[in-house]
C-alpha cells in the first residue's frame, strides 16, 4: 500500500507531492509534483500528474504568465503561452 505525502519547505517556497509505500514486497517511491515559487511565479519543476498541474492552476485563477514550465526545454517554453522564466 502506498500513500501520497506533501513535502514543503516554506522558507524556500518549495513543494513536492511524493508517493511512498510498499507493493508486493517492493518499495514504491516517486515524485509526482515539484513546484517552486520564485519571483512571484510558480515554477513547475516536475509534473507527473495525468492532466497537468498547469491546467489546474489556470482553473484556480492563476494567469499563464505566472506559471513556468521548467520541465520543458527553454526553446520549447518560448512556444507556449506560459511564462518562459
Amino acid at each position: 500500500m502506498s500513500n501520497f505525502e506533501i513535502v514543503s519547505d516554506k522558507e524556500r517556497e518549495r513543494y513536492l507531492l511524493i508517493e511512498v509505500g510498499w507493493q508486493d514486497g517492493d518499495l514504491i517511491y516517486g515524485t509526482f509534483l515539484y513546484l517552486d515559487i520564485l519571483d512571484d511565479k510558480i515554477w513547475i519543476q516536475h509534473d507527473g500528474t495525468e492532466d497537468g498541474i498547469a491546467y489546474e492552476l489556470e482553473a484556480a485563477g492563476i494567469p499563464k504568465n505566472y506559471i513556468v514550465l521548467v520541465f520543458k526545454p527553454l526553446h520549447s517554453r518560448k512556444l507556449t503561452e506560459y511564462a518562459v522564466s
